[in-house]
């Protein structure tokens, strides 16, 4: 072969490897679309599947029977509508049937008697709690699933009844208050080696929208200070991107809904997490091997990557027109990206990179009681967008900043930034337009 020829090919070659390569690098940077049918499926579970948790909440808890009440085959007064609504429950207004949206309208429902409260369950309109009925109509069983506490309503219909807002973290849920309508709380209290004066003491600590998910881990019910050691529910919007999600930064989305559905929810698969089997750090995670659960058959497992593309589908809302003020915000994010240093934390880049999004107690000014209950030792660095709709309870995982304006403040004198009053009220504004 002549030495021009084989020049030629050779250039091919290069041209045909390096379309190939472009190409190859053109599709690794498609736009992820899930498919539809899996976000469908993710959105059925993350709505309506309890992986069979009514063996906690019901066979052992007897929730369902509390709900009930004697009048229904249960005991106490039961649970009304009301009352339901009361402990931050919501209802689903679009699953209505007209019947029932006249009659509380007119007011021929009565929102008082637990009786409706079983007829709203028939309907699947109470928001994560499902109802299994008898052939007779009884209720046999409720479950919980991860709507319970990740979503809310829009309170188009009545305050806590409207259209669903997956994603969205439920402040208004009492979970402390629900899990106390149990007869039966001394085996909780047991695994937690406390008498259950103390245990239903320390639910009612909790208050709204709160829960003390490691409690059951390490037995730590308050904080070194006295305050209660619950953390604020999440949002489980705008997730897409983020590395981690959870305020101390335990694993990634998949890892975390295993954990919830596996030790929280009480419901049946499969879980392991060497991290938990310390008996220093997590007594009680030890004790009830909840470092490796197992169970046939397994009702959690297969459905994590539908689950995933469900919530990973949920963008974060937007900002209610005419809730701040445009020309300000526009000042705010110069500060934000600049002056403020927010950005050196809150980035769409650093937030994909589990090493990035971690921050050092000392990094962020706060102490290390909640970062050291976990096997990082650090804090998350939380996604912002969408910080209106979980506002309520205060900011950060405790919610011990009341308001963003003390947020800006405390990084303001933990960085010494020398924020006037107009650039912090400027980055205020910014921060509620996100």
């Amino acid at each position: 072969m002549s030495y021009k020829k084989q020049i030629i090919l050779a250039l091919m070659s290069l041209v045909v490897i390096g379309f190939t390569q472009c190409k190859k690098d053109k599709d690794n940077n498609k736009p992820d679309h899930p498919d539809p049918a899996l976000v469908s499926e993710g959105k059925n579970i993350f709505r309506f599947d309890t992986f069979g948790d009514e063996d906690f909440w019901s066979s052992l808890l007897h929730i369902d029977k509390a709900i009930a009440g004697a009048a229904n085959g249960g005991y106490g007064s039961g649970v009304s509508p009301r009352t339901a609504l009361a402990v931050g429950l919501k209802v689903d207004a679009e699953v209505l049937p007209a019947s029932i949206v006249s009659g509380i309208q007119s007011g021929a429902v009565d929102l008082d008697d637990p009786a409706t409260t079983l007829a709203l369950l028939k309907l699947n309109s109470v928001v994560g709690v499902k109802g299994t009925f008898n052939e007779n109509g009884s209720l046999k069983s409720i479950g919980i699933t991860c709507a319970v506490c990740h979503s809310t309503v829009d309170d188009s219909f009545a305050p806590g009844i409207g259209k669903r807002l997956d994603g969205w973290p439920n402040r208004d849920l009492n979970v402390g208050t629900i899990i106390s309508l149990t007869d039966n709380a001394q085996p909780i209290a047991n695994m937690l080696h406390v008498d259950e004066a103390t245990l239903r003491a320390v639910l009612g600590m909790w208050g709204p929208g709160k829960f003390g998910a490691t409690l059951f881990m390490d037995g730590k019910a308050l904080q070194p200070n006295g305050a209660v050691a619950a953390n604020l529910i999440p949002a489980a919007f705008g997730l897409k991107d983020v590395a981690l999600t959870t305020y101390t930064g335990w694993g990634d989305i998949s890892y975390w809904n295993a954990f919830v559905a596996n030790l929280e929810m009480h419901g049946k698969g499969n879980f392991s997490d060497p991290r938990l089997n310390n008996a220093t750090k997590y007594p009680i995670a030890v004790e009830n091997s909840f470092f490796n659960v197992m169970n046939t058959p397994d009702l959690i497992t297969s459905k994590l990557p539908a689950l995933k593309a469900y919530q990973h589908s949920i963008d974060a809302p937007k900002p209610p027109a005419g809730s701040f003020d445009v020309a300000a915000a526009g000042r705010g994010k110069g500060l934000f990206m600049n002056k403020a240093q927010c950005a050196s934390c809150h980035s769409p880049q650093l937030y994909k990179n589990a090493a990035t999004i971690l921050h050092t107690p000392a990094e962020i000014g706060i102490d290390d009681f909640e970062a050291n209950r976990s096997p990082t030792g650090k804090y998350r660095t939380p996604p912002l967008e969408g910080l209106f709709a979980r506002a309520k309870g205060g900011f950060y995982h405790d919610g011990r900043f009341a308001t963003i304006p003390d947020v800006i403040n405390h990084y303001n004198n933990h960085k010494s930034l020398n924020l006037t009053t107009s650039e912090k009220q400027d980055l205020a504004e910014y921060l509620k337009s996100l």
